[in-house]
């Protein structure tokens, strides 16, 4: 069994959820199987109508599934329903892009008569994380769903309750079977990720996991579609723009959700010239925007962190820092009703004084500890943000929008941004994913959706065509 806790009031059970074994994954991938090769023959246009209406009945269960997330994760409650929100607003975007992405695609001219089709793969194992659980799955379950596919979805243990109701309120409207949850750790992971007909992986998570399930899918020559997070460099420039908003934005970049974000700023790097400015500006804006506290508490805008190992783990990280010269500057308040003894809360710092070789910089902190680096050029910056096997995102900061560009388009990650980071910086319609060792595969955007789907080609050459005399056809096509 799972019992999750309340990372914010740990003498609070969550929820006690049971844990599926293998014959319980092969019935559930068994029935999705069997749902899908009904669900795939719909037409994609109705297949949409389907989401949609689906899209409907999830939104009229946003704040109940809000509060379930931000119960189990210690997401603030705002923000846990503006992801419920938004995981609606996804099913609907896909549910709206799939009709004219999926269409068949069909030339006919002298050259021959090609039909390109876009065939769903099958049954997809979608394994998801804790921090932004709901959005993290529903970029899997809209496109896979709309393209034909099943999904069968494996929650963290972190953060069993909310995917399962939000799958719940889905399967509903779908074919029997067409969309489940099982629930587990790396075991029941990798009973999904290795069942015969399992026939697509797609992970956000760690590292070490992403490695292992990359390995496993790949012996039975099953793709994947991998976030494997960040170390993500925000670059300020000596001409950056620092108003109140700019630093606010700053803030949350780093911290929101308590810094465990796969795309949250990691590593700040200011041109020296401004560096106490900055320093300054990010304490005010912390003290004005960044409250520490119980997440269903009015005013948090910060919870804790999701587990006693993580909060033990930021502790130790902070404190090598410190034993080697690092200076920590705490940010922001607490909330007065909130009692942080109750639970795995880690107050928010910035660390100067280190250098990039560090932990704290060189690896992935995921927590609210922002090491923060002075630099002197754009090729110094350049290199040492790109020193690291991770890309999965960067940012640039600067008043001059045409330099901020040639400044990002050096930098080696997947997305970057401009003058934001992090959630604010997202886009529906612009793709995202890594580089190096973030993953591949992309989610949002058109190529979100055609990650779920093969191309299939029909292909009468016009030499070959009925009526043709086939004579003096290219040994290889020209074009």
């Amino acid at each position: 069994m799972i019992q999750r806790e309340n990372p914010a009031r740990t003498d609070e059970v969550v929820a006690t959820v049971p844990v599926a074994t293998a014959d319980d994954v092969d019935a559930v991938v068994t029935a999705a199987d069997a749902a899908q090769r009904t669900w795939r023959a719909v037409p994609v246009a109705e297949r949409a109508a389907v989401l949609l209406a689906a899209a409907d009945a999830l939104a009229a269960e946003v704040d109940a599934i809000a509060e379930a997330m931000a119960r189990e994760t210690g997401k603030v409650l705002g923000d846990a329903r503006g992801e419920a929100g938004f995981a609606v607003h996804v099913l609907r975007f896909y549910a709206g892009r799939a009709p004219e992405l999926l269409a068949e695609e069909v030339r006919d001219d002298e050259r021959g008569r090609l039909v390109v089709r876009h065939r769903p793969y099958g049954v997809v194992a979608a394994v998801t994380p804790w921090n932004a659980p709901l959005i993290l799955t529903m970029l899997k379950l809209a496109p896979g769903l709309v393209a034909g596919n099943a999904l069968v979805v494996k929650p963290s243990p972190l953060a069993p309750v909310a995917v399962a109701r939000m799958v719940e309120v889905l399967a509903t409207h779908l074919p029997a079977g067409l969309v489940a949850v099982v629930q587990g750790g790396a075991e029941t992971a990798t009973a999904l990720v290795t069942h015969p007909r399992t026939a697509k992986v797609a992970f956000t998570g760690g590292d070490v996991a992403g490695r292992a399930i990359a390995a496993t899918a790949s012996q039975a020559l099953v793709p994947s579609v991998l976030e494997l997070g960040g170390n993500d460099a925000a670059v300020l420039l000596d001409d950056v723009a620092l108003s109140e908003a700019d630093a606010e934005r700053l803030v949350m970049a780093a911290f929101a959700t308590s810094g465990q974000v796969c795309m949250a700023i990691k590593r700040l790097y200011v041109h020296r010239s401004r560096l106490d400015e900055v320093l300054a500006a990010i304490r005010a804006a912390a003290d004005r925007v960044l409250c520490v506290g119980d997440p269903l508490h009015e005013g948090s805008t910060m919870g804790p962190v999701v587990s006693a190992e993580s909060a033990q783990r930021l502790r130790a990280l902070l404190a090598a820092a410190l034993a080697d010269g690092g200076e920590a500057i705490e940010l922001g308040g607490v909330n007065p009703r909130s009692d942080l003894s109750r639970g795995h809360f880690v107050r928010p710092v910035l660390v100067t004084g280190l250098d990039d070789a560090h932990p704290l910089v060189a690896a992935e902190q995921f927590g609210p500890i922002l090491p923060v680096l002075a630099f002197d050029s754009v090729e110094e910056v350049v290199e040492r943000a790109n020193a690291t096997d991770l890309g999965l995102g960067a940012s640039v900061w600067s008043a001059d929008e045409e330099r901020a560009f040639e400044v990002a388009a050096r930098l080696e990650a997947g997305f970057t941004f401009i003058n934001t980071h992090n959630r604010t910086g997202m886009a529906l319609d612009a793709p995202f994913g890594g580089i190096k060792g973030s993953g591949w595969g992309r989610e949002y955007g058109d190529e979100g959706l055609m990650e779920y789907v093969q191309p299939c080609v029909i292909n009468a050459p016009g030499a070959f065509r009925a009526g043709g005399s086939g004579l003096g056809a290219a040994a290889y096509p020209t074009a």
